[in-house]
């Protein structure tokens, strides 16, 4: 069984020029820079992008990430096509249930082709690779891009969480999907 901090996991080849490599230090930069292209279309989703984004920050987030990578709690992900980063894509374990929750993001230009499928497939099947019994995603239901990735992943909806999660002070409910390994 692999680990989920498995140095060998990376990179990840995504076809078409793509590829999937780990977030660390040297991806500061460029994330905080595809971050500030596209934080007009995030900020209807997602809290983080209501507030400043410093270089500082950014990279006492990404070291955080390290930190977890080497404990083996998350999997901190870029997505990166023909040489640019243009997205995100983290499953991180809840140590109090074992299960995992999968993030991500693409930039806009990248929306619709398929690339952030091909990535968040990669990360999933990672994780399942490394006996996580359950993996959570949550999107604010009106949300409808993302609804529509849980399903091409194969996550099943189990519900909504009403007014579950502020974004910008306004209260979303969430739809919540789950991917669990059939037992054989």
């Amino acid at each position: 069984m692999q680990r989920l901090n498995d140095p060998n996991f990376f990179p990840v080849d995504l076809a078409e020029g793509a590829s999937l490599r780990i977030r660390d230090l040297t991806t500061v930069d460029e994330m905080l820079a595809l971050t500030e292209r596209n934080l007009e279309r995030l900020k209807p989703w997602e809290n983080w992008a209501h507030v400043e984004q410093t270089r500082a920050d950014l990279a006492a987030y990404t070291a955080w990430l390290m930190a977890q990578w080497s404990l083996g709690l998350i999997v901190p992900a870029v997505i990166e096509l023909r040489g640019s980063l243009v997205g995100a894509v983290t499953a991180r374990i809840d140590e109090n249930t074992g299960s995992a929750e999968l993030g991500y993001w693409i930039d806009a230009d990248e929306e619709g082709t398929g690339l952030m499928t091909r990535a968040a497939t990669a990360v999933v099947r990672h994780v399942l690779d490394t006996g996580v019994p359950r993996i959570e995603l949550r999107a604010s239901v009106g949300n409808t891009r993302s609804r529509a990735l849980a399903e091409r992943l194969g996550f099943s909806y189990e519900g909504t969480l009403r007014s579950a999660q502020s974004v910008g002070g306004i209260r979303h409910d969430m739809a919540l999907y789950a991917l669990v390994p059939t037992l054989t």
